[in-house]
């Protein structure tokens, strides 16, 4: 139920990952991506995946990532897993003290499909913490495909500018523009306002 919605196959394993915008725009709504957080370390299983990876000026590299593990089939092993992994989260959320000047958006979600695909996993899918404002360096290059090919991407908690409070559309252009871009790119999209829509819609299927 946890990753309903990605393309069916046989292999029951799962893998998240969970991605963290850390611009000033978005910094202080991270508190939501802990919560997500703690609830996948409790619905995953023994062999799933979870990963954590944060955005900031250029996130296209291996120091972007904040923890990724694979669960263990011994469940007091996996639950040393989890509370390690959870600690690692917590730890990176609270040592922030100076918020990323850019976001580079595409980056991240490029390098975390790349991990999710590292792993053995039947379904996966990437939670997107942002305000889905890209604003990255002039000089990254990240006007290419990127395959998302069996790959849902979920934007959690997509906050508004105070430029869309003068200009509601703005907002809806831009997650339309980001569900374009998923999805020509061979991915699922959707679109999820708190965790407790979240778990209300995984009831529901």
């Amino acid at each position: 139920m946890l990753l309903a919605g990605c393309a069916q196959t046989d292999d029951p394993r799962r893998a998240a990952y969970v991605l963290m915008d850390i611009s000033d725009n978005y910094v202080q709504e991270l508190a939501s991506a802990q919560a997500l957080t703690r609830f996948l370390l409790a619905e995953l299983q023994p062999g799933d995946t979870l990963g954590a990876l944060f955005i900031d000026n250029s996130s296209y590299s291996d120091r972007n990532v904040i923890a990724q593990t694979t669960f263990d089939d011994r469940p007091s092993l996996a639950t040393q897993q989890k509370r390690l992994f959870y600690a690692e989260v917590d730890d990176f959320v609270s040592g922030i003290q100076v918020p990323s000047a850019h976001n580079d958006i595409t980056g991240g979600i490029l390098l975390a499909t790349e991990r999710l695909r590292s792993v053995d996993a039947g379904q996966r899918v990437l939670y997107v913490f942002s305000d889905l404002q890209e604003d990255r360096p002039p000089w990254l290059e990240r006007d290419f495909p990127v395959d998302l090919d069996g790959v849902e991407v979920v934007a959690m908690n997509v906050t508004k500018l105070r430029s869309d409070n003068h200009n509601p559309q703005a907002y809806r252009e831009r997650l339309a523009q980001w569900e374009q871009w998923v999805e020509d790119n061979g991915g699922n999209w959707r679109l999820v306002n708190d965790l407790q829509q979240l778990e209300r819609q995984l009831a529901q299927r």
